[in-house]
């Protein structure tokens, strides 16, 4: 049964693609993801150079003014390696900021016969959204650390880790403007199964280039779709 819902969910969100609204926070997400990551790469080659200074000592060698710039473009590699990981709590915080919009077109072209809900303060949005990119982040750096002592069982690692993480906050988003923080909180503990499930299902294809920067949208449209469809099992009355 929870099959079901998750992929029904999924290819209703599949066949939404082409709204107007999914495209703009899709724009939005792209633009805003890409300058982070150049804004950390920045970041980070920056602190380089400051550290090396403008030559370094090397044994036998002797000075070398260049090693900066080997440096500079052995970062550039490596954030790209990183990026493949980073990708997955950027874009998807990034796109949680603007899950409103793409929830609402959800709801207009699926489920009109609902109630209006009052739109959530930016402020409120971006907070969650910090929170959410910081839980991320942090728990991905600190797997990156487990993953070469976990062999052949990094990759399941990777997608059970995120696709718990994306799973439990990208319910919590969508469940929440229609009955609150609290009954969001605990309608997502009581489902935690199919949650998790749908979170790993909207992770594997994070982890591809390109398509990352599209799933997340599809995953907020999922779980929208997802939250009704247990609502609506949970409480018929409604």
């Amino acid at each position: 049964m929870g099959f079901r819902m998750i992929f029904g969910s999924f290819f209703k969100a599949l066949g939404q693609i082409g709204d107007r609204r999914f495209r703009r926070v899709l724009l939005l997400g792209v633009l805003l993801t890409l300058a982070l990551l150049v804004a950390a790469y920045a970041g980070f080659l920056t602190f380089l150079q400051w550290s090396l200074g403008e030559e370094a000592q090397l044994p036998v060698i002797g000075k070398v003014r260049w090693l900066d710039d080997l440096l500079g473009w052995g970062s550039l590699f490596l954030m790209l390696a990183f990026s493949v990981f980073l990708m997955i709590p950027v874009a998807s915080a990034i796109t949680s900021m603007f899950l409103e919009e793409v929830a609402q077109a959800v709801e207009d072209r699926h489920y009109p016969h609902l109630p209006p809900v009052p739109r959530i303060p930016f402020g409120e949005a971006l907070r969650d959204t910090v929170n959410f990119l910081g839980i991320l982040i942090g728990a991905n750096i600190v797997a990156l650390m487990i993953y070469p002592f976990a062999t052949g069982f990094a990759p399941f690692l990777f997608f059970a880790l995120n696709g718990f993480l994306l799973g439990m906050e990208y319910f919590q988003l969508a469940a929440m403007r229609r009955i609150g923080r609290a009954n969001a909180k605990a309608m997502r503990r009581q489902h935690l199964g199919t949650i998790w499930l749908a979170g790993i299902l909207m992770a594997l294809p994070l982890s591809i280039p390109v398509m990352n920067l599209v799933i997340p949208i599809i995953g907020a449209a999922t779980f929208t779709h997802l939250f009704h469809a247990i609502h609506s099992r949970t409480a018929p009355s409604a």
